[in-house]
């Protein structure tokens, strides 16, 4: 049965200030880092690429790698990519499979997948003793959820699925564990990651960035895959610091030629669902409620299962999640585009961000042209996950339309520079952006202190 969409509770918002060296100071950088990055949970690892114990991930976080490891009971765990005895990292590689131990290339300590150090040369040559059944890695807590994995560096921090709040329920009804990655790219952005999650915390830009709207141009007219007029837009945040926005659509919102005829792919889509694209003629509009029914009609002899336990507004409309602190997703009736960022190392005017798309078992029947992924990546035979591909974003494009937020993203770190930038003026709908910031400073002063002011 359908799942009603459910209304979120709506917390207050101040006016909080949102200057610029937020997003150029080295101090502030450590401090969210502290304050932040170490206490909430985030999400790393999938698990549909690690599916046999020994089967490894590392990724970077700031300036930590984790090292994530299916156990021989199914399970994952997670650690610090580092060896106990003089802090080599254990592994280089972004994923692999260790048969029984993990061997630090400096003196050939060795770490069983648990964590436990089991070989250390000359063992009886410390005078703390032998090391081996007293070492172990240092581990993080770990949990997995909707398919991906998810770590936490704080040992008292509490469990994911309170920290997700509503995302929780309503991403399993949607089976994203069982959806496959068809298209990943990646690169290093020179901004700091807070523009990259801003961006995506309102649809106030994409009429201009995205459909070249001008001053004069009529907003509510403006027609596009998706319907970006804020008055017929749902903005809802969570308690927990998380944000959705649903935007009506998909495809439905289409285009039509000079006679009112549905354009492509709309045209397509409706074909593909056994509707008639000239019973639309000159009424768009209408498409949104008619690809809705069809697809809860026919969707399930399909294979499309969840489509049973969905929100009907879920079968056509954009779905726009940013999860608190660094990771934004749009997720539509078989796709889930994921937008992940993460801080780099030592440069607050840099940062990691990934262009990555899920699809649905049933919808990659689909003809191509309706799939949202644009195209198909080099595919891991193994297991069957697209590999992720390293953009250079000044020499190929990272994704369409992602290409012309990346552009933004690139000039306003510049004007976070200058000292004539004040602070932020900013809109009710894009109150997700201050509703972000006002959360990142009570981390930091409920973790680290004072935030620090420049």
């Amino acid at each position: 049965m359908a799942e009603p969409l459910e209304s979120w509770p709506q917390p207050d918002i101040g006016n909080h200030p949102i200057h610029g060296y937020r997003y150029t100071s080295t101090a502030f950088m450590r401090q969210e880092w502290e304050g932040v990055w170490a206490k909430v949970w985030l999400l790393l690892g999938r698990e549909a690429e690690m599916p046999q114990p020994g089967d490894w991930q590392m990724e970077p976080v700031g300036p930590e790698e984790v090292l994530m490891v299916r156990q021989a009971d199914g399970s994952v765990k997670a650690f610090y990519n580092v060896c106990q005895h003089r802090g080599n990292p254990l592994v280089s590689e972004p994923k692999g499979h260790v048969r029984r131990r993990f061997v630090c290339k400096y003196h050939s300590w060795a770490f069983l997948p648990d964590g436990e150090l089991n070989f250390a040369p000359d063992k009886n040559d410390f005078p703390e003793g032998d090391p081996c059944g007293k070492v172990r890695l240092v581990e993080l807590k770990c949990e997995t959820f909707a398919g991906f994995i998810w770590v936490n560096m704080d040992p008292n921090a509490g469990s994911l699925q309170s920290y997700l709040g509503p995302i929780w329920d309503e991403w399993q009804r949607r089976e994203i564990h069982t959806w496959k990655r068809t298209m990943a790219n990646s690169t290093t952005l020179p901004c700091n990651w807070k523009i990259v999650i801003d961006n995506f915390n309102e649809s106030y830009h994409v009429p201009t960035v995205h459909m070249r709207a001008k001053p004069g141009s009529d907003r509510k007219k403006i027609v596009g895959n998706i319907d970006t007029y804020y008055k017929e837009t749902r903005f809802d945040l969570s308690e927990e610091g998380h944000n959705r926005m649903v935007m009506k659509g998909g495809y439905a919102a289409g285009n039509t030629d000079a006679e009112g005829n549905i354009a492509e792919p709309l045209a397509s889509l409706l074909r593909y669902w056994e509707l008639d694209p000239e019973d639309f003629k000159g009424h768009p509009e209408n498409t949104r409620e008619a690809l809705q029914a069809a697809k809860r009609r026919l969707g399930p002899g399909r294979g499309y299962s969840h489509y049973a336990s969905v929100p009907t507004e879920q079968l056509t409309d954009a779905f726009h999640y940013t999860l608190f602190p660094n990771f934004a997703v749009s997720l539509w009736s078989d796709g889930f585009h994921f937008l992940r960022v993460r801080p780099h190392h030592r440069d607050p005017e840099q940062c990691y961000f990934d262009n990555w798309w899920y699809s649905s078992t049933a919808s990659l029947a689909e003809p191509s042209s309706l799939q949202r992924s644009h195209a198909r990546a080099d595919i891991d035979e193994q297991t069957g996950e697209a590999k992720v591909r390293q953009i250079d974003p000044q020499k190929e494009s990272i994704g369409p339309a992602i290409e012309e937020d990346v552009a933004v993203f690139v000039t306003q770190q510049r004007g976070f520079r200058s000292r004539g930038y004040q602070k932020v003026y900013l809109s009710n709908q894009e109150k997700r952006i201050r509703r972000y910031h006002e959360l990142i400073d009570r981390y930091i002063e409920r973790n680290v202190g004072p935030v620090v002011q420049e």
